[in-house]
């Protein structure tokens, strides 16, 4: 047994700041990732400007927190770094693909003309392998990976299974939940009307996903099995709790044609779920391997990054609040991106 009083120091910190960016970049980009997912089944060309409109200022900020906690990661956990990367190389190495991919289509569809169809798939097929092999990592990770000394030891398709495919599936209705809710909110008319049609559809796939992940999850390692349904049974409970009233209160936001509210529970839903995560995976950072203690720098290196951490953390958090300050309301349905 452990005590949570006891990782409570620059480990816990840096884990913390690590996880915080993960959140981040998922709540952030998931957002955009589900327009893209959404993009080909809008019901009109206006409709797809406005989605693109609505996000244009913001989709590559948002992959700022991707960076922040890869690069952190690799500064602060080297040994993890160094386990996780060969066992998630190929879905790590897609997932980027996708991003790329879309990112250039992105650019490409406002310039093209008669090929203007082909970028607008490529978008839509980007964030949607982006998408998944972001849930098939996550999955890979929770299933837990082979590790010899301080070395990874499995094969290259460990990660490959029903249950990381599965996570890929859940990630991607996910996704198209937020990017629903975000339509909602920053369109109108008819691209708001089909938007909430769609969000109550797939919310409905998303608890789902959510209830077969947290019932398989404990089955994984005893370890989670105990500490679910254990001694510390009635403490985690409020998890499951809390996540039914929000999914309660989508459900009701969406019939009332509520236009923030959903889209706050759609992200609220995202938070518990990776509250129940953390606290099935703590305190390891290679699952059931390696601890945090064991894959961190040294104390020295970890006390000197967070002095940059500290400096400079505020000024992204605060360029990004402004941004969505500053592009706030309705999008337009020109052009322009």
């Amino acid at each position: 047994m452990f005590s949570f009083e006891n990782y409570i120091d620059l480990q816990f910190i840096w884990a913390g700041l690590i996880a915080t960016a993960v959140l981040l970049y998922v709540l952030l980009d998931g957002f955009d990732l589900g327009v893209g997912i959404l993009f080909p089944f809008a019901p009109s060309h206006k409709c797809r400007n406005k989605m693109i409109n609505s996000i244009a200022p913001f989709w590559d900020g948002n992959e700022t927190w991707l960076v922040l906690g890869g690069g952190g990661l690799f500064a602060a956990f080297p040994l993890a770094y160094a386990i996780i990367m060969p066992a998630l190389y190929i879905p790590v190495i897609s997932m980027l693909l996708g991003l790329i991919f879309r990112g250039v289509s992105l650019e490409f569809r406002y310039k093209a003309d008669t090929s203007k169809y082909l970028w607008d798939f490529g978008f839509h097929f980007g964030s949607l392998l982006a998408a998944f092999m972001q849930g098939v990592i996550l999955g890979g990770l929770v299933q837990g990976i082979e590790v010899d000394g301080r070395n990874f030891a499995g094969g290259a398709f460990d990660w490959l299974s029903g249950f990381s495919i599965m996570c890929g599936v859940g990630v991607i209705c996910g996704y198209v939940l937020l990017g629903a809710t975000w339509t909602i909110l920053k369109t109108e008319d008819n691209t708001q009307v089909w938007a909430r049609g769609v969000a109550k559809y797939i919310s409905i796939f998303v608890l789902i996903f959510m209830g077969l992940v947290s019932l398989w999850v404990p089955y994984l390692e005893n370890d989670l099995h105990t500490r679910w349904f254990g001694e510390s049974f009635y403490w985690l409970l409020p998890i499951p709790m809390i996540t039914a009233i929000i999914f309660f209160t989508l459900f009701a936001s969406l019939q009332r044609e509520r236009e923030l509210v959903p889209f706050i529970c759609a992200n609220l839903v995202f938070v518990m779920g990776f509250i129940g995560l953390g606290v099935s995976l703590f305190p390891y950072f290679v699952p059931y391997e390696v601890t945090i203690y064991e894959a961190a720098a040294a104390p020295e290196g970890l006390s000197l990054m967070l002095v940059g951490v500290v400096l400079v953390l505020p000024i992204i958090l605060g360029y990004t609040a402004y941004c969505y300050y500053l592009f706030r309301g309705k999008s337009p349905d020109e052009a322009h991106y």
